[in-house]
């Protein structure tokens, strides 16, 4: 029970908060492992890339009630692997999380297969598809990673278009190029982009790939 009953009125009891924060950590499909990525352990030091991308994403977290219902309510980290794209979409999330913003974390590549896996059983689709359309905060991790079919961009589409008819915010994470984005698919890279507004990162470089050093 998360409210407590006194002369007829409902006062929420001490406890409600730490329910509602486990349950949108439940909801999440963030793992443990991932509820580690966090601002205070991503190391922004090596290049002045990595420190503006910082900057974007924790300036994002701080004016996030501000901006969530505007057009420009999303962010896109583009860059190689390693450069710490996820690392700072997933610190997002940690954060929002913790405030008691609700996310939902959609690793791209799995996620799309067993779509198309399942793509004949209209439950278990619609279900699935609905989760990722309608999540107050949706993280799309790794965009368009590996071979892209016709079938890969229809399930993307439809669940970017409908967020962007609704000013729900994305959190986007691709190893593409904003050009590369768009040659993929016009509407979706066009409508990510708007989505995004002045929070896109480019991460490229070298000696960013963090899994390389040392």
């Amino acid at each position: 029970m998360t409210f407590i009953i006194n002369d007829g009125v409902a006062i929420p009891c001490s406890c409600r908060k730490v329910r509602e924060a486990e349950d949108i950590l439940k909801k999440s499909g963030i793992s443990e492992k991932f509820r580690n990525k966090r601002f205070d352990n991503f190391d922004y030091s090596v290049d002045m890339i990595l420190m503006d991308a910082y900057k974007k994403a924790s300036d994002y977290v701080k004016f996030f009630n501000e901006i969530e219902n505007d057009r420009g309510n999303s962010i896109m980290f583009l860059g190689q692997v390693g450069s710490g794209k996820t690392h700072l979409s997933l610190a997002i999330c940690n954060e929002l999380m913790d405030s008691g913003v609700g996310v939902v974390y959609m690793g791209y590549r799995d996620v799309i297969t067993r779509l198309k896996q399942n793509i004949m059983d209209e439950v278990y689709y619609n279900n699935v598809m609905n989760r990722y359309k309608n999540a107050r905060v949706l993280l799309i991790d790794d965009l368009f990673k590996g071979r892209i079919s016709h079938s890969d961009v229809n399930i993307i589409f439809e669940i970017v278009n409908h967020r962007y008819f609704n000013n729900l915010p994305v959190i986007v994470s691709c190893e593409k190029k904003v050009s590369e984005l768009i040659d993929i698919d016009e509407a979706i890279g066009s409508r990510i982009v708007e989505m995004c507004g002045d929070y896109i990162c480019e991460i490229r470089g070298k000696k960013l790939n963090y899994r390389m050093r040392g």
